[in-house]
This record gives structure tokens, C-alpha cells and sequence, in this order.
């Protein structure tokens, strides 16, 4: 092993232990500890505060400066709450797990039928509730293994944990830039692909569309596969019912992608997405610069 490598594996272990003993804390002592960092974090440094805050004007234009300070510490609440669940992944017990993030029984049977059917099929979701316990809860409890794809981290530490934390129970990643490979090499089996679709993706390669009353690039990727597959689409969503616990709901959104015109599921799923932002807008990730292209002038 070199020096580089027994670092990298030495910071990973010592990331490893710290947050593995946060995240045996039980819950409301984890939630007493979320609340101090959310009070750090927003009124002391103030972290991404001038993103979060254009992005819900921008957003919601109607809405009073009052009405906007407080959508963003709830927020911001919600954002401390989020990644300390998320290290609470490293020892949850599969039972708790379950009771924390349940899934609602129209949906899996959703995954059920497609299953029994041979169907593999593509799941497109936002950054919206805890997506992380979701892709937990659906390895758990539905018959088709799921693959989650993903960017990874530019710290090899972190990268490791999180690959870590997203596979204890089952869960599979695929690096985005091998996606379309991998599904190709798994296309004998049922599967389910999951693609986080508010990600933001180059302008040129872009669906260009008012979302959140903002003119937004839209990525591409699960309506390009899902078109060359021909695999049915699946909308989910994670709402969150109280603090701790969220609940999955799912909906066939294109049963036969192929016969589909250019943009449209892209349309489709960025609209659910956008009412289920406007329905629990304090639990999608504000603080993420979604906006920062400008649409391409048209070629003439």
C-alpha cells in the first residue's frame, strides 16, 4: 500500500469511528444536537445563506420577506436533520429503519407488478425528503435490486463513507458517466435504476423548461436510457410525515418510453417534482445552486 493510499484509509477509518458513534445517539438527543448545528450553520456562518435565500424568491415570487426568513429556517432545520439521518444509516437497525422512512402500499405494489411482470424499470426523484432513507427502504422491502446512480465525491474519504453508508442494505451505485453500460449489462435481469433527475446538467445537453418560475436546464439522462430501453418510468417521492419519519409514494408516470417524444418525460417528471416542492417546499435542497446556467442562444 503507499503512503497516499494508507492515508486515504486511515482518514476514512477515523471519519468512520467519529460518525459511527454519532450515529448511535438516539434520536432525540441527534435531533437536541441538530438543532445547536442549525443555529451555527444558519445564524452564525450563515452557509450558502444568499443561495438559499435567491432561490425561494425567485421561486416564489408572492410570497412575503416574512413568509421567505421563515421557509428558509425551516429549511435549514430540515438540511441539519438530513445529514445527521444520514449518518444514523452506519447503525440503524433494519427494523427501525423501516419504521423511520415506510413505504406506502399502493407504491410497492407498484414494484411488485412490474416485477412479477419481468419488467426492470427506471425510478426518476428530486432532492427532496430524505432520498437517502428511501433507497434504504426500497432495497428492504421490494424484489428488484436497486442501483442509485451517482457522482462520486472528490474526497476519497467521504466517497468511501457514503458508498458505505448507501450500500449496508443492498442498495447498488453506478457512477453516472457508466450508467448506460451498466444497464446494458443487467438488461437479462429485473432491476431498478434510480435517477436523481433535479441534478444540474451542462446547458447544451440540456431540456430547457420553466420550473419554479425560473427557466431551468433539466437533465437527461433517465429520459434518454429509459427511451433506448424502453424500460416504464416510475415517479417517486419522499414526503416527510413529522421529524424522523418519511413516507414513499410512487406512480407509473410512461409505461412505453419509446414511443414518447423528445422532452416530454423530462417534462412529466419535472412537474410532478415542482408540485411536490410547492406542496412541502422547506424539505427540497434550496441550498444546492440549481440556477447558475443561462439558457444557450439558439443557433442561426
Amino acid at each position: 500500500m503507499t503512503g497516499n493510499k494508507r492515508l486515504q484509509s486511515l482518514s476514512y477509518y477515523c471519519l468512520y469511528g467519529s460518525l459511527y458513534g454519532l450515529s448511535l445517539l438516539p434520536f432525540p438527543v441527534l435531533y437536541l444536537l441538530s438543532d445547536g448545528v442549525c443555529f451555527v450553520l444558519f445564524r452564525v456562518i450563515g452557509y450558502r445563506k444568499h443561495v438559499v435565500f435567491k432561490n425561494l424568491r425567485r421561486s416564489f415570487p408572492d410570497k412575503s420577506d416574512a413568509e421567505i426568513r421563515q421557509l428558509a429556517g425551516s429549511f435549514y432545520r430540515y438540511l441539519c436533520d438530513l445529514f445527521l439521518e444520514m449518518f444514523k444509516t452506519l447503525s440503524i437497525s433494519k427494523a427501525a429503519m423501516l419504521r423511520h422512512c415506510s413505504m406506502d402500499p399502493e407504491a410497492l405494489e407498484i414494484f411488485r407488478d412490474l416485477a412479477k411482470n419481468g419488467q426492470s424499470v427506471i425510478l426518476v426523484l428530486g432532492h427532496y425528503g430524505n432520498w437517502e432513507w428511501a433507497g434504504n427502504t426500497f432495497s428492504l422491502l421490494c424484489p428488484q435490486p436497486l442501483s442509485v446512480i451517482y457522482h462520486p465525491l472528490t474526497s476519497p474519504a467521504f466517497d468511501r463513507l457514503m458508498y458505505t453508508m448507501r450500500t449496508r442494505f443492498g442498495t447498488g451505485l453506478i457512477e453516472m458517466e457508466q450508467t448506460f453500460r451498466e444497464m446494458v449489462k443487467q438488461k437479462g435481469k429485473v432491476t431498478a435504476t434510480a435517477f436523481i433527475a433535479d441534478q444540474t446538467p451542462q446547458p447544451q445537453r440540456a431540456h430547457w423548461m420553466t420550473f419554479l418560475n425560473q427557466d431551468t436546464p433539466v437533465f437527461m439522462g433517465a429520459e434518454t436510457i429509459a427511451r433506448k430501453l424502453n424500460y416504464p418510468i416510475v415517479y417517486a417521492t419522499v414526503k416527510r410525515q413529522r421529524r424522523g419519519y418519511y413516507r414513499i409514494y410512487a406512480e407509473r408516470l410512461v409505461e412505453a418510453p419509446a414511443a414518447s417524444g423528445e422532452g416530454v418525460i423530462s417534462e412529466l417528471h419535472t412537474r410532478r417534482l415542482e408540485r411536490d416542492i410547492r406542496d412541502q417546499p422547506e424539505i427540497w435542497l434550496w441550498s444546492h445552486k440549481r440556477w447558475k446556467h443561462s439558457r444557450p442562444l439558439p443557433v442561426t
